[in-house]
């Protein structure tokens, strides 16, 4: 019995790969696209705010003092300017055509104001069209400016032979990604959505396909059952999915220089455990949908949209209104993440990891049966 169940089993995986093997749409959907979309995240997303184009209006040009607190800017990485003015019509233009983010105008009389002991005014125009942009560069023009008062008053007590007073001195310590490097966080955020959304869409269309093309009322008259049918369909894509997470791990580690700490037993046992799901899912959806087009787009609309949304994928799940991150617990795609991230950067193990690696397991465990249990061995 088991030896014939192998057999059937066989037959559909073969059958399967044959039919994925003749579908060159299907082989680049399943071998190009996530190559593709790990480049173009990797390379394209970033969360680092960097050289914000800025223009400045030195009315006080002439004084060293001036030139010196600029210097600060032009030293600074987070910041390009990329002119200089003279009038407020000009930096409304450029920052109404998107030429520059901020405009740093400062006073003819600055180098006075700090000659004399006095607070020296200065003003910042910023385009909060983008409000989360703007607060990071604010911070950055908040950082610079700290830092050069800390060092003017310390210049400013050693000229006069005084002690500088004490004060709190924070010296951070950033653990597993030191540089703070967002591409190291956003890439195994990427592998995660890959495959989550390539092993959903390419087996949601699997059994719609066989019930359009009319080859499934074929498949129905033969002995197989319906778990056996759904095994041998999940094969192929399983063995896809695993190729894909390999050329992504590749990828993240080789060419994007994210460092692996982890176990790569671990990584591949929760990997096979998350592609179980999401590829039972596909099934479930295809089995449902019946056609091509509707079973595409309820997996569309299942896995990339919460998966991109709620999955903290780039945006912090904390951060979220209390009844969505309650939503956020039903994502899979929640839980893959975390155990990449760990994983990659912090090394996680099977007790750290626990809580992912049981929804996962439940996770597999419901969307398989569901699958097997949605499939009926009847035309309607």
């Amino acid at each position: 019995m088991i030896k014939q169940s192998l057999k059937r089993i066989d037959a559909v995986a073969w059958k399967e790969f044959v039919q994925i093997r003749r579908d060159p749409r299907s082989l680049i959907l399943a071998l190009a696209i996530p190559v593709f979309l790990l480049l173009i995240f990797g390379y394209g997303l970033s969360l680092d705010i960097d050289h914000v184009p800025m223009v400045v209006w030195n009315q006080d040009s002439s004084s060293k003092l001036t030139r010196d607190f600029l210097r600060n800017f032009q030293n600074s990485k987070y910041f390009k300017i990329t002119g200089y003015t003279d009038n407020y019509r000009d930096i409304e233009h450029k920052i109404d055509a998107g030429d520059v983010m901020m405009a740093l105008i400062i006073p003819k009389d600055f180098s006075h104001f700090l000659e004399n002991g006095k607070i020296a005014p200065i003003q910042l125009i910023v385009d909060g069209s983008d409000a989360n942009t703007a607060t990071i560069a604010m911070g950055y023009v908040r950082s610079v400016i700290s830092s050069y008062n800390i060092n003017l008053l310390s210049n400013t007590f050693a000229a006069h032979g005084v002690n500088r007073p004490q004060s709190v001195d924070a010296r951070s310590r950033v653990w597993f990604n030191m540089g703070l490097n967002s591409t190291w966080f956003i890439v195994p955020g990427v592998i995660a959505m890959i495959i989550m959304i390539i092993a959903s869409l390419l087996t949601s269309i699997c059994v719609a396909r066989e019930w359009e093309r009319g080859t499934m009322e074929q498949l129905i008259s033969t002995p197989i059952k319906a778990p056996e049918l759904i095994i041998g369909k999940f094969i192929p894509y399983f063995v896809i999915g695993f190729f894909d997470l390999t050329v992504g791990v590749l990828m993240a580690k080789f060419l994007f220089g994210v460092p692996f700490r982890g176990n790569y037993f671990l990584l591949a046992g929760l990997s096979a455990l998350f592609l179980t799901g999401a590829l039972s899912q596909g099934i479930y959806i295809s089995v449902v949908a019946r056609t091509q087009l509707m079973a595409s787009q309820m997996a569309t609309l299942t896995t990339m949209l919460p998966t991109v949304l709620l999955s903290g994928f780039i945006y912090p799940i904390f951060n979220m209104p209390k009844a969505i991150q309650a939503v956020t617990y039903l994502i899979p795609a929640r839980y893959y993440i975390v155990v990449l991230r760990e994983l990659f950067l912090k090394g996680g193990n099977i007790i750290t990891l626990w809580d992912e690696m049981l929804f996962l397991f439940l996770f597999a465990f419901l969307m398989f049966g569901l699958a097997v249990m949605k499939f009926k061995k009847k035309v309607a």
